[in-house]
């Protein structure tokens, strides 16, 4: 999450929630096919996740905004095919071209068992641990009372603007995890303390709030201080 259109949690001016009963999980066949794309591992898109979300979070307000889900994560898919040379911008538009002057053309389709065999491996198989043991030692402790930092980065952070400047109570102790803030731009893991902390809504959204519920956010220890100021 960067400042901007990026970060919409708790902004005024989009409307409501639109909630779908019984909402599929891709409610066109594309939309899947987008998403595989982007869980290719094959392709080797994007390094981690984190980079992954800074790239969506670089593309232009307008379009942002203008796109629904999954055409955001095809942008961003695409670009980034260009970017790491697997296309060029000449082949994608003559590609573009043929199929909007031949809709109903067949799509070439591509068979690699062993790709499917990879990937069934990976997204099968037992998930690599993600607590660091010889990370930095986690500041905090379950039931410490924190204040999230009011900061403004021009870069990836997994702080949402509506949590900053806030105090919240440490729920649970993750442990180490590597820090979004610098993994997404390949500046290191550098992983730290990662804490579920417990925000009342009130103190998220002022004494207006519909309502006594309470939010839960991981956030690492980069993003936290004691309540009465760094230490």
């Amino acid at each position: 999450m960067v400042d901007g259109v990026h970060d919409m949690g708790g902004m005024h001016g989009f409307g409501p929630v639109p909630i779908e009963p019984n909402e599929p999980v891709f409610h066109e066949p594309w939309e899947g096919h987008v998403y595989a794309l982007a869980r290719a591992g094959d392709l080797g898109l994007f390094p981690n996740l984190d980079a992954s979300r800074y790239n969506l979070e670089m593309l232009p307000p307008a379009e942002y905004l203008s796109m629904s889900y999954y055409e955001r994560w095809l942008i961003r898919n695409q670009r980034r095919l260009v970017e790491i040379g697997h296309i060029t911008e000449e082949e994608l538009e003559d590609r573009l071209a043929f199929y909007r002057e031949n809709p109903d053309a067949p799509v070439p389709r591509h068979k690699d068992d062993g790709m499917l065999e990879r990937a069934k491996a990976r997204f099968t198989g037992k998930p690599e641990p993600l607590d660091r043991p010889n990370g930095k030692t986690p500041r905090f402790k379950v039931g410490d009372t924190v204040r999230t930092k009011n900061i403004h980065p021009k870069t990836h952070t997994r702080l949402p603007r509506y949590a900053r400047g806030k105090t919240g109570v440490v729920a649970r102790v993750h442990g180490r995890h590597d820090l979004p803030d610098t993994i997404a731009h390949g500046r290191g893991a550098n992983p730290e303390g990662l804490y579920s902390v417990r925000f009342e809504a009130q103190e998220l959204w002022g004494s207006d709030t519909e309502g006594r519920g309470v939010v839960h956010i991981d956030l690492w220890d980069s993003y936290l201080d004691p309540p009465d100021g760094p230490k």
